[in-house]
């Protein structure tokens, strides 16, 4: 089956195959990724609809809601088939105003790792990604105390994996040197090539590299070239962003989120787009890297 997983299969590591093409689970909360859906149902639909599609790589977090998403994923798809990866992360909480705060201690991140896996209904977590940086960044402080902590759960057989968010080239390196990394999360699309260094040394050292706001996440990508190349390709421009990321790198997933099905299948036929040579070219040069 791996074979024709949307966007073709990625092996990480032994038990490990992702469909390149997954689904970011974010958007299912309600506003501001606060409470709870608009229309749950149609939540619930999505959720079944992504798995029905082949999706095998689904992103989320406890934070997400908080908790909501989660609890909607183990209402959807529990008990899960078993080629489904969940990846989740921790070292964020919310404020009751719907902000978004660090939470970071070592055993605060414990803490986020056992309620993940309370709210999935999980024994072990697939993947565990600590989120550093901010937001929409990243900074480049140590994280050895941290990484630390998700290791020792590992050891635990509490999570198979481990991956990390927001991070640098650095960042990765300290974290490598205490346990194995598969997985890199940082905000990167057509129009935000920052990370174009990292994503090389992913796809280098057979690293999953999820490209978050891959779409440009609350600041909708725009640009006349990616316009003129979607009407040229005959597809949407969300689709030709997204079909140029799976073309980037062979080690780059994409976890584009929606709460609706007919933006949930127009994002999964971006998975059967292939972009021309001379498109590429120009999609290449929207972007500074």
């Amino acid at each position: 089956m791996s074979e024709n997983l949307p966007g073709g299969a990625l092996t990480l590591a032994d038990g490990l195959t992702l469909s390149r093409m997954g689904y970011g689970a974010m958007q299912l909360a309600g506003p501001g990724v606060y409470g709870p859906p608009r229309d749950r149902e149609q939540a619930l639909a999505v959720l079944r609809e992504a798995v029905d599609l082949g999706v095998r790589h689904i992103d989320t977090s406890d934070f997400y809601g908080p908790v909501v998403v989660n609890e909607l994923i183990r209402e959807a798809l529990h008990p899960y088939p078993e080629d489904l990866h969940l990846v989740t992360k921790v070292g964020a909480r919310r404020g009751a105003d719907r902000s978004w705060i660090p939470s970071l201690e070592p055993d605060a991140l414990k803490a986020q790792v056992r309620d993940n896996l309370d709210h999935l209904g999980l024994d072990a977590l697939d993947v565990v990604n600590l989120r550093v940086g901010v937001a929409e960044g990243t900074g480049d402080a140590p994280l050895g105390e941290q990484f630390a902590a998700l290791a020792e759960l590992r050891q635990e057989g509490l999570i198979r994996h481990l991956g990390l968010s927001n991070v640098t080239l650095n960042q990765l390196t300290e974290a490598q040197a205490i346990a194995p990394v598969v997985t890199v999360q940082n905000l990167y699309n057509v129009a935000n090539r920052q990370d174009d260094a990292l994503v090389d040394r992913c796809a280098a050292e057979n690293i999953a590299f999820a490209a978050f706001f891959p779409l440009g996440g609350f600041t909708p990508l725009q640009s006349g070239t990616l316009t003129d190349v979607a009407a040229r390709v005959g597809a949407s421009p969300q689709q030709v962003a997204l079909a140029w990321l799976l073309q980037r790198s062979p080690t780059t997933v994409l976890i584009p989120g929606t709460s609706s099905l007919a933006h949930l299948r127009e994002n999964m036929a971006a998975a059967d787009l292939k972009l021309p040579a001379d498109a590429i070219e120009e999609l290449d040069s929207i972007g500074v890297a």
